[in-house]
């Protein structure tokens, strides 16, 4: 079932997420939906805050890329490198994640921040405890996209946009339509 994605400006997005007590089949369902509903809006990661629910729980699904020749992007999985494709989508729970490395540059947007793209400074590495829906525990090292991706998600639950992360200046450019956006809301 696809659900309405919350937007900026609702307060939701600010609250810092409950942990999950008890996955039952309300959790498992909600992660469905909230699967369905990112590859309905083209995303690639969604936030239970995003859905309007308090929880911290994400979903993550990175395409595979195609371009003809270019090595699958890899991560340490349990201790084991692993194309990152083998494991996704990513469900998980209460994650742990710390990042690290050198800042980089790259372009982010939201699916809770319509129309909205920033450059946002983040390492380059992360290293994960993701619990899973079924009990057991994704142990993660990554860098690329997914990296990126686990740190704009687990932001969320604890109340950060990205827009919260971008340079002064960028803060400035992007004041007046954030304004409009949370009016809109």
């Amino acid at each position: 079932m696809l659900l309405p994605i919350t937007q900026y400006g609702n307060p939701v997005l600010r609250v810092k997420c409950a942990p999950v007590e008890q996955v039952d089949d309300s959790v498992t369902t909600l992660a469905q939906n909230m699967l369905e509903t990112m590859y309905e809006a083209n995303g690639i990661g969604l936030a239970a805050p995003q859905v309007g629910e308090n929880i911290r729980l994400v979903v993550i699904d990175i395409p595979e890329d195609e371009e003809e020749g270019e090595e699958p992007e890899m991560a340490t999985v349990n201790g084991e490198l692993r194309p990152i494709r083998d494991i996704m989508p990513l469900i998980f729970i209460n994650p742990t994640i710390e990042p690290y490395g050198k800042q980089y540059l790259f372009k982010e947007g939201c699916l809770s921040v319509h129309n909205i793209r920033a450059n946002v400074s983040r390492p380059e590495f992360v290293r994960a405890t993701l619990p899973q829906l079924d009990g057991s525990v994704l142990e993660l090292d990554c860098s690329g996209l997914l990296a990126r991706c686990l740190q704009h998600e687990c932001d969320h639950l604890d109340g950060f946009l990205f827009v919260d992360r971008v340079s002064s200046a960028s803060k400035l450019t992007l004041s007046k339509k954030l304004k409009r956006l949370a009016e809109g809301y």
